[in-house]
């Protein structure tokens, strides 16, 4: 294999999935790129980086033995001074790697986390290498609504050099940032799913028939009054049919402490989270999602499956329609979408796009691999 002139800085799982179709491209011109992890997301790495035939992190940004899930605003602070420290502390060792061949270095960013903006400022600043962003230009046009989302993608607009943007939507909203501008047509989500879509469902007892739920953004489960009233929502909705509120232990937790752990039962059903190789199988026989997450979303949207996406805005309005509807956070607008969903399952775009393709093809034309 080649030398390594491309690094990958991440840190959630969601992001591992999502360049996992471009980092197995690259893999595939012979080259062998690094993932250099920040630790956003520390409890299921190991098992995600195995379903998706993934090596370790070459290196942790945050030491290992003192990673942990970033679970409220209040971590990020002291997480961002250890990456960055980390990052400065290792600059010669991180340069030598992005190097070795003489071709430039290029450190590659995803999506809209934490990590993206500090991902791009180390690419950058700190080792001096030209910084690609995927899934780039995604804007919400609130800097509050998604907070902090949308005030990372901004930031990282402002400081890389290649933006690889899911749709036309987002080209068009790049179309003052400096750089080159790469239209991909669809997420990169898109080809992830072709790994996971048909393996083997590993849920006991699954109901025939059920709908799907999750929630777990910060603007949501903050709010307890708005909490509390998606939860009601959809206790009330099971009646009809089982719905899986998939939760992780943050909003275990805020259940717990709102005392609304006695709304569930055998027909709406709390789940742990699950692995998205073992999850994605599970979207799709669902007859319906409930979710506040734009990369479900997304997934719903090339599924062609109904789906609400309880947020009060979203970056990604065009898959907005009959299928994927936007409640606002407003309990009736969700409330009519549970009236409606049989009537709003759509076409699969599984086979249409090949957003992967084109990152990798367009990193070759510009001699990166």
């Amino acid at each position: 294999m080649g030398f390594t002139v491309i690094s990958f800085i991440l840190g959630t799982t969601a992001e591992l999935i999502k360049i996992a179709p471009v980092y197995h491209g690259i893999r595939e011109r012979g080259m062998r790129p690094k993932i250099w992890f920040t630790a956003q997301h520390v409890d299921e790495v190991a098992d995600v980086l195995a379903d998706l035939d993934m090596p370790e992190p070459d290196v942790w940004l945050v030491p290992q033995d003192k990673a942990h899930n970033l679970e409220s605003p209040a971590q990020v602070p002291g997480w961002a001074a250890q990456v960055l420290r980390t990052a400065w502390s290792r600059r010669h060792e991180l340069r030598a790697a992005l190097t070795e061949d003489g071709r430039p270095p290029l450190v590659l960013v995803h999506g809209d986390t934490f990590t993206t903006p500090y991902g791009s400022l180390i690419g950058k600043r700190i080792l001096k290498s030209r910084v690609g962003h995927v899934e780039a230009g995604a804007r919400s046009g609130s800097i509050l609504s998604p907070l902090p989302e949308e005030l990372n993608r901004k930031i990282a607009a402002k400081i890389v050099d290649i933006h690889f943007a899911p749709s036309i939507r987002e080209v068009n909203n790049l179309r003052n940032a400096r750089g080159v501008v790469v239209d991909t047509e669809a997420n990169t989500a898109i080809d992830a799913m072709r790994l996971a879509i048909h393996q083997p469902l590993d849920v006991p007892n699954l109901p025939e028939k059920f709908g799907l739920a999750t929630l777990h953004r910060f603007e949501l489960v903050s709010r307890p009054d708005k909490y509390r009233e998606v939860l009601e929502i959809l206790r009330e909705q099971s009646r009809k049919m089982p719905i899986l509120y998939m939760a992780g232990a943050p909003e275990r937790e805020k259940i717990r402490s709102l005392g609304l752990g006695n709304i569930f039962d055998d027909q709406f059903i709390v789940q742990p989270k699950m692995r998205y190789l073992k999850f994605l199988p599970l979207v799709a026989r669902a007859e319906y999602v409930v979710t506040d997450s734009g990369g479900l979303s997304a997934e719903c949207y090339y599924l062609g499956l109904p789906c609400a996406v309880h947020r009060e805005r979203t970056e990604t309005p065009q898959h907005l329609g009959e299928t994927v509807v936007l409640t606002e956070m407003r309990g009736d607008k969700l409330q009519n979408f549970l009236d409606t969903y049989q009537n709003r399952r759509g076409e699969s775009w599984m086979d249409k796009y090949h957003p992967s393709e084109i990152v990798v093809d367009t990193l070759a034309q510009l001699g990166y691999c």
